[in-house]
């Protein structure tokens, strides 16, 4: 069986692994795009650019809806929140971690300072 967590971070991840697609995803949390407002920074087509937003599409950060010939695109975060989470736990691992590093450093300074063996 699938874990479907790890599918829906599988594709955000793999989707975010592009600066191309981080910045077109940056550029629809300021609004609705069409293909080519989301390809004008860059050096590629609109079939390129169509191709970056079918990625974010398929990890379900990006909605597309067509008026006409004109492909309107709109971001959708909530994928984003698991992504969230799975990182919230490593920062809480690594802090707790740092934090008790820093306590033993802070021990180790004490005691030679205490036997007389600091600087």
């Amino acid at each position: 069986m699938v874990d479907n967590q790890a599918m829906i971070l599988d594709g955000v991840f793999h989707a975010l692994s592009d600066p191309t697609r981080r910045a077109m995803l940056r550029s629809l949390a300021e609004g609705e795009r069409n293909i080519g407002e989301l390809a004008a920074p860059f050096a590629m087509s609109l079939a390129a650019a169509s191709k970056h937003v079918k990625v974010l599409e398929q990890a379900g950060l990006v909605r597309r809806r067509v008026v006409g010939r004109t492909h309107l695109c709109r971001i959708d975060p909530s994928p984003l929140a698991a992504a969230e989470d799975w990182l919230r736990f490593y920062e809480r691992f690594w802090t707790g971690r740092l934090d008790r590093l820093e306590a033993l450093l802070d021990q180790d300074e004490t005691d030679k300072s205490r036997s007389g063996g600091g600087r």
